[in-house]
């Protein structure tokens, strides 16, 4: 069922309510998602987008209803990730010869996953499309946000932004305005979403928005790829991007840890402990790598000024929850966040070493030794940890 949006726009998509993984298993959608397309309905019919593959029969049967497929005159592919463009095999061979619309990038995209020589039609920043009714498409190319093929799109006369994935959020409502739907999770699904897939572009977010901005575009309506369309004071979600680019961080400490016998979950508990006893004003949180969602940690860890993981020693190594969340954060590039590390061991002491040394590599400034014990921690180490925190967030704030 289409949603009117504004004009002769509107949203054709699909909500997703059952969605709970999304990039194999590296993010978690707790709240669902949506894929959006979007049909234009002026001289010339444009169809932005598509939705992914497992709907795609669905999909094309629902557009079917509001347009006679064969009157679609260009096809708009801002991103070829099969999320976005995973119905068009389906389409184009009903309409096998509409033009797509698309970067260099996405052409050699959609030509990778789908094996396909389309009507393809390569545009860059600046080129236009005219859809009749004095309106026209503006093309933006977006490099990095977060594929090399992604592009925004602008129509003219209703002053709508196609952001593709940038300002989107995985939230599933079928309220589809940014106005209508629950602010605390749209703003929590809203950074989730950056802190875990944008952070490592963030100095290319920031160039985007100035490039849009010195385009001097009225943007009334901001058409996502997935979540809510931002009408209502759209700009907030710029405004935000701008914040969240800029090296973001609150007054907050996160400890992460994971424990085989309670060791080095004590010691974190206690490190936790002096933090709040040196500064009651730091926003400090604890989470078990292994018991709490990967990515709602990330989103912490992106909120934070510092962090500190702790893991026991385990075959010469680290626990691996403690190890896969490393990779992640190594990958998503943070800057000016400070971090230390702790944990246990029983017959040979690396796991704090292999801590520190990763995050080093990932950008992080290391303001403390580590601490760590050998077996479990008597009254003695865990009176050490209450010091341990109280100093590190004295090197903090002095820092």
């Amino acid at each position: 069922m289409k949603k009117h949006i504004i004009n002769n726009v509107f949203w054709v998509g699909k909500n997703d309510w059952e969605l709970r993984k999304f990039h194999g298993y590296e993010y978690s959608t707790n709240k669902g998602s949506t894929y959006n397309s979007y049909l234009i309905k002026e001289e010339k019919n444009v169809l932005i987008d598509t939705v992914y593959r497992p709907f795609a029969s669905k999909f094309i049967k629902n557009l079917s209803k509001e347009i006679e497929l064969s009157k679609i005159d260009f096809i708009i592919a801002n991103h070829a990730e099969p999320d976005h463009s995973g119905a068009l095999p389906e389409l184009m061979n009903l309409i096998p010869d509409t033009p797509i619309y698309c970067s260099e990038n996405g052409i050699k995209s959609l030509k990778g996953h789908y094996h396909k020589n389309w009507n393809f039609k390569p545009v860059k920043t600046g080129d236009n499309l005219s859809i009749g009714n004095g309106k026209e498409l503006i093309f933006i190319q977006a490099p990095m946000l977060h594929w090399p093929d992604s592009m925004f799109c602008y129509l003219t006369g209703d002053n709508i932004l196609f952001s593709n994935d940038a300002f989107g959020q995985h939230y599933c409502s079928e309220l589809l305005f940014n106005d209508l739907v629950d602010q605390h999770e749209l703003f929590t699904e809203a950074i989730k979403y950056y802190a875990n897939i944008l952070t490592p572009f963030s100095h290319l977010v920031t160039k985007k928005i100035d490039e849009v901005v010195k385009l001097n575009l009225p943007v009334d309506y901001i058409c996502t790829s997935h979540g809510v369309v931002w009408r209502e004071n759209p700009l907030q979600i710029i405004t935000k991007y701008a914040e969240w680019a800029a090296n973001y961080q609150e007054n907050q400490i996160t400890v992460i840890y994971d424990t085989m016998y309670n060791g080095t979950r004590s010691i974190a508990e206690n490190i936790v402990k002096g933090i709040s006893i040196a500064d009651n004003k730091v926003n400090v949180k604890l989470y078990n790598a292994a018991t709490n969602d990967k990515n709602d940690i990330i989103t912490e860890i992106f909120k934070s000024k510092a962090i500190l993981i702790g893991s026991p020693t385990v075959n010469n190594g680290i626990m691996y929850s403690i190890a896969g969340l490393l990779e992640l954060v190594k990958g998503l590039k943070f800057k000016d966040k400070k971090a230390a590390s702790f944990g246990c061991y029983g017959w040979h002491d690396v796991s704090t070493k292999i801590i520190e040394n990763i995050l080093k590599e990932s950008g992080f400034k290391i303001i403390s030794e580590p601490i760590n014990t050998i077996w479990k921690p008597d009254d003695e180490m865990l009176n050490k940890s209450i010091e341990f925190g109280k100093q590190f967030v004295n090197k903090l704030n002095k820092d």
